[in-house]
């Protein structure tokens, strides 16, 4: 409802309220002459002209045709000019309509029509703005509480699943890790209460808040700008909406959005860029991360280096390195772990299990569903899963990373192929090594985002495949009658006849069943024992690379039965949780719990401490997990392993060192040798004009040198040993 208020046309002798005095160092009052010049073309509701405050370098030939409401404090206003890019325009305030505001040094202010309660550093350009207002109890995205409110004001996001029961309260310094924490475990109640406590922290409640525009930061042709805070060298232009949101930006790491943009409720992070009619609502944006052609990303966060476009996101939590484009596509009620794609058609979450909108998806990292394919929730997804375009109708759990799966018939089990990365798609591996850290371009890297495919959250699952593989492979022995089988006295004696026929029939070609893989028709499991071999390698691959570039940080290129023994006494942890993108020990995770909950962590930023410590001491974890996959493959401790065993180490890893190379040229090869590729070319050197050569790739000339050096490397480092 529109209420009406009497003007007074008395004069106003009221003073600058004292919480404002801070803004008035080196400021002064108009001169009787400046309040001439002033009067002949602006309009101020103070008839004594002592709401004004003015710089010493003060112009007054430079406030034009404005209409002055409440306290007005003006910074150095001289004869000169901003540029950015090509609008140039000259320092003053012109035709705009000004209530308690404080303006900086060297501001263009022309033509806002309503600009109400804000602040402004150096040198900022503000330029056709509708509206620019701030109220005294903004959170500016944040999901706080002034003093007064009740608890339904707050801003909560609600990520992970459509029933808000994953929600979580957004906050400027927010990451995908916190998310990730606060959204998982939810059973813990004095948790999920420190949790509220600390995004409180250092929250005084008071109603005293304003709005803010950094120095550097230029905002034009823009419509509404309410409740928002802008940082340094930001550029808006065109903008439709903004309300309630804090736009994190700095000289290294401007953000920019643009025309035709909604964002509500939430926080956009550094260096990152919103056009094109985008809209954003209940959000948290990284660092980095573009939103744009139309895109609407709605009770989300979104991870760092992510780019969304055309799409649609709802209720997600999705970690870095995420990338979503076409207009087909949407995800829904998710927690994606980042480095994934989203093809064309994807559709995620559109088919629930219950009555009411409760299910989810989780997937792993480098999560990539094909084309036109849709999943019902609730489902599960290991690292690295590749999913083949089809409508898969039922809820799954695909628990092999880097596996292949596919849906060749409605009501019929799915196939997957395990370890299919490794043996039809190394150029993918090989390739995703290298090309997310190019694309990290966060300048300020405020958490360790684990990039290559082989960490310990994958290998983890590999680990727990080899298991799977077994126990499936010794009931396939029982069911195929197999004497061996038959004969084991217990599930320990039936499991190593599984294990043994693996590692003794190595071109075996037989199906496994796996139920627990899709509900009702389970999943048809092929090419086990190679997958079972390939498994193992990588495993050893990891293990050995991992220990090579611990010892070499460390000054020593070779490993001898003493520094292993020294590695065996680091701390040893089994289990890993991918958290916002770094790989974090479960056991750390309980510690950071318990810390929060003795009240030894008080705010985010001491929990960011945690995750630093933890990423400092993310080799020593590597390599203390790295012995113990050895001598689990091996079953037995590493100080009995023999010279046969180091032996069998050293050829494997150089084995799949070489086949990562040569099965990456020979993935990448089919992209320039299969006759389909070429005939929409009239010759050789028009598809050379439009595609390059198979020898313009640096990247595999990078690949080369570094498969030949560390081939080198690794023979040296295991030389006293094997």
């Amino acid at each position: 409802m529109v209420s009406l208020a009497k003007i007074n046309d008395k004069k106003n002798d009221s003073n600058l309220p004292d919480f404002h005095e801070s803004f008035l160092g080196g400021k002064r009052l108009l001169t009787d002459e400046e309040i001439q010049i002033l009067r002949k073309t602006n309009r101020n509701d103070d008839e004594t002209w002592k709401n004004i405050w003015v710089s010493d370098e003060f112009d007054p030939n430079l406030v034009v045709g404005n209409d002055i409401r409440g306290f007005l404090v003006l910074g150095n206003i001289s004869r000169a000019t901003l540029k950015y890019h090509d609008l140039v325009l000259e320092v003053g305030l012109y035709d705009s309509k000004t209530e308690n505001v404080v303006i900086g040094d060297y501001n263009v202010v022309r033509n806002v029509k309503y600009f109400s309660n804000y602040r402004t550093g150096s040198r900022v350009m503000l330029f056709n703005i509708q509206e620019m207002s701030c109220t005294n109890h903004s959170k500016f995205g944040n999901g706080i509480l002034k003093e007064g409110e009740p608890e339904s004001n707050r801003v909560w996001i609600g990520v992970g699943n459509e029933n808000d029961e994953r929600r979580i309260l957004p906050f400027e310094d927010m990451i995908t890790a916190d998310a990730f924490l606060w959204s998982r475990f939810r059973e813990d109640s004095e948790l999920q209460k420190r949790f509220l406590e600390m995004t409180e922290f250092g929250n005084t409640k008071k109603l005293d808040t304003y709005g803010f525009i950094d120095d550097d930061a230029v905002i034009k042709n823009t419509t509404l700008l309410k409740d928002v805070k802008v940082g340094k060298s930001a550029y808006i232009k065109g903008a439709f909406k903004l309300k309630n949101i804090t736009v994190l930006s700095s000289d290294e790491e401007a953000s920019q959005i643009g025309e035709g943009v909604e964002l509500v409720n939430g926080i956009l992070g550094y260096g990152s860029r919103v056009f094109y009619q985008a809209v954003a609502v209940r959000f948290v944006i990284g660092r980095n991360c573009q939103l744009k052609y139309g895109a609407r990303l709605l009770n989300s966060v979104l991870g760092d280096n992510s780019t969304i476009s055309c799409c649609e996101i709802l209720n997600n939590l999705i970690f870095p390195f995420h990338e979503q484009h076409h207009n087909s596509s949407f995800l829904i009620a998710s927690t994606v772990c980042g480095q994934s794609n989203i093809a064309s058609g994807a559709t995620i979450g559109s088919n629930h299990n219950s009555r009411s909108p409760d299910g989810e998806m989780i997937a792993g990292r480098g999560f990539w569903p094909g084309l036109c394919s849709d999943f019902k929730h609730n489902s599960k997804f290991a690292c690295f899963t590749l999913i083949s375009k089809g409508s898969y109708q039922n809820e799954l759990n695909i628990t092999y990373p880097f596996s292949l799966v596919c849906s060749c018939e409605v009501n019929k089990p799915v196939t997957i192929i395990p370890a299919f990365w490794f043996m039809y798609n190394m150029y993918a591996i090989a390739r995703n090594r290298s090309k997310f850290t190019k694309r990290d371009k966060r300048v300020v890297k405020v958490q360790k985002i684990e990039t290559d495919p082989l960490a310990p959250d994958s290998i983890q699952e590999v680990m727990e495949s080899l298991e799977r593989l077994i126990e499936l492979t010794s009931n396939h022995l029982v069911s195929v009658e197999f004497a061996p089988a038959l004969a084991a006295c217990d599930k320990a004696a039936l499991r190593q006849v599984g294990k043994d026929y693996l590692h003794q029939n190595p071109d075996a070609d037989f199906t496994l069943s796996d139920p627990r893989c899709q509900r009702k028709f389970g999943a048809i499991i092929k090419k086990p024992v190679k997958a079972y071999k390939e498994y193992r390698k990588i495993a050893k691959y990891f293990a050995a690379k991992t220990l090579l570039e611990y010892c070499s940080k460390a000054g020593k290129n070779r490993l001898d039965r003493k520094e292993l023994l020294e590695i065996k006494k680091l701390p040893l942890f089994t289990k890993w949780y991918n958290v916002g993108g770094q790989i974090i020990p479960a056991g750390k995770i309980d510690e950071l719990f318990r810390l929060i909950k003795s009240h030894k962590i008080e705010s985010w930023d001491e929990v960011h401490a945690f995750y630093d410590e933890c990423g400092e001491s993310y080799d020593d974890y590597k390599a203390a997990y790295s012995v113990y996959i050895l001598e689990y493959l091996y079953s037995s401790r590493i100080e009995n392993f023999s010279k046969d065993i180091f032996d069998d180490i050293l050829s494997d890893v150089t084995a799949v060192s070489t086949e990562m190379y040569k099965l990456t040229l020979i993935s990448r090869m089919k992209d320039y040798d299969d006759d389909f590729r070429m005939i929409t070319f009239r010759n050789a050197r028009e598809m050379a004009a439009v595609v390059g050569t198979f020898n313009e790739n640096s990247f595999l000339d990078e690949l080369k040198e570094s498969t030949e050096k560390f081939n080198c490397e690794i023979k040296a480092f295991f030389g006293e040993l094997a």
